[in-house]
């Protein structure tokens, strides 16, 4: 297994997916990083949403997509996370050019 793992969000129905593989890859030493957007930030809201800060070396959002989606930025940071982790499309790009494999789901 990769030693690195980068995992683009933009679906709303793959909370189980992303758990799962990030335990996967957790437990076979990858350093995994999630990144939300789009329609994914919902996933933010869901009760695994802490756990899977936990878990993940790295968990990070777009802010811009949060905000069309109806949520806050600024006021409305999920649990787990900082504002720092309120990011921009440049996290996209960090999964891109810094992590071994990249996965959409």
């Amino acid at each position: 297994m990769a030693k690195s793992l980068g995992i683009f969000v933009t679906s709303p129905q793959n909370m189980r997916h992303v758990m799962g593989i990030t335990k996967a890859a957790k437990a076979k030493g990858s350093k995994v990083k999630v990144f939300f957007t789009w329609y994914g930030v919902h996933l933010t809201k869901c009760k695994d949403f802490p756990d899977l800060c936990e878990l993940a070396d790295e968990v990070s959002i777009c802010a811009d997509s949060y905000k069309k989606c109806g949520y806050d930025p600024a006021g409305d940071i999920p649990k787990g996370l900082e504002a720092k982790d309120m990011a921009t499309q440049g996290q996209h790009g960090a999964i891109i050019e810094e992590y071994e494999c990249y996965l959409t789901l």
